[in-house]
């Protein structure tokens, strides 16, 4: 499990995914939650720019990102 912290409030998720190196690239991280491969605490989220806060678990293929 890959742990990230959150500095400030929220990060969108694609910009979630990028940071934490799991895409390559913005235009891989909006297909990925586009195609509904991306869950946030075990709901699949379609939204892009969906907020993801501390406390948040999302998982991306066998990847899970914990926000601490």
């Amino acid at each position: 499990m890959i742990q990230f912290k959150l500095e400030g409030e929220f990060i969108p998720l694609i910009q979630l995914l990028k940071a934490t190196g799991l895409v390559g690239s913005g235009g891989d991280a909006q297909t990925a939650v586009e195609d509904g491969e991306v869950k946030c605490n075990g709901e699949v989220e379609f939204r892009k720019r969906y907020k993801v806060r501390v406390g948040d678990i999302i998982t991306f293929g066998p990847d899970k990102i914990e926000v601490i």
